[in-house]
């Protein structure tokens, strides 16, 4: 008599997994971390040292001299402040305005909501080169050239249109009954969707935060088109200053290259499996 066993996917993942998988992607993980690694090593040695034992030698003595220049001399942490603040208002401010708008084209009768969120969805599809001196432009004219206002602004605009046709979607695949035992219960719309639509929409608002303060985070484009001012700049923007005042530091530039990558790599980690779950939402309909 034979007495079927079964094994949970786990272990049949788990058991199935050749040894050569690691031996095949150890390589791969290897050359993914070695720019990183070969980063943090000219980071971590002084002017002296590289000067006279060259770029691609170990160091003999670790020192942090190269992250005071940067976030000192190279302004780098004022730049970070600044990118933080435009970051913050803009995911926010995006995610609200696209949260809203969302809600509205996918459970209301909005005329022409189709062509509406094609047209907000086209707008992405621009080459922004095109827009460069138009919405500098717009910016001067409306007296907001050269403030951290207007590069909230423009990055909202270009932004928006995307995390509405995400949401969208998103809202659109909610179960109809949940509104209407909403509706019974007589909750009025703005109420079911800041108690309803917006906790179920958690997966997709964490990917789009993770997806937007990257993007945000570390644009430069914008930024070299609404700024004028050091003082102004992103971190994005102070790095490139901070290669030319600084080109033969290769210390300084690394360790600003370093802080600037800190606070989207803890972004992403934070929000990491909320992110991996908003992208899957759907897989499984």
């Amino acid at each position: 008599m034979v007495t079927a066993t079964s094994t949970s996917p786990g272990r049949r993942n788990h058991a199935s997994r050749s040894p050569w998988f690691h031996v095949v992607m150890v390589p791969f993980t290897i050359l993914w971390l070695a720019p990183i690694l070969f980063v943090v090593l000219v980071a971590l040695r002084n002017f002296d040292d590289i000067a006279a034992r060259g770029l691609g030698a170990l160091p003999a003595s670790l020192s942090l001299d190269g992250f005071a220049g940067a976030l000192a001399d190279g302004r780098v942490g004022r730049a970070l402040v600044n990118s933080a603040i435009v970051t913050v208002f803009t995911v926010v401010a995006s995610l609200a305005l696209a949260s809203a708008a969302a809600y509205a084209l996918s459970r209301f009768h909005v005329p022409l909501r189709r062509t509406i969120l094609l047209v907000m969805l086209a707008g992405n599809l621009l080459p922004p080169q095109i827009l460069l001196i138009p919405v500098s432009r717009i910016t001067q004219d409306l007296g907001i050239y050269d403030t951290l206002t207007a590069l909230v602004i423009v990055q909202v605009g270009f932004g928006l249109g995307f995390y509405t046709f995400v949401l969208h979607g998103f809202m659109r695949s909610l179960p109809g009954e949940i509104f209407e035992a909403a509706l019974l219960d007589g909750s009025g719309p703005a109420r079911t969707f800041w108690s309803i639509v917006l906790p179920l929409c958690r997966p997709a608002l964490a990917a789009l935060t993770a997806l937007a303060t990257t993007w945000i985070f570390n644009d430069l484009i914008w930024a070299m088109t609404v700024l004028r001012t050091e003082a102004q700049f992103p971190v994005t923007a102070a790095l490139l200053n901070l290669q030319g005042g600084f080109s033969n530091s290769w210390n300084v530039i690394a360790a600003g290259s370093l802080v600037a990558a800190v606070p989207t790599a803890i972004v992403f980690f934070v929000f990491q499996k909320q992110f991996v779950s908003g992208l899957l939402v759907g897989s499984n309909k």
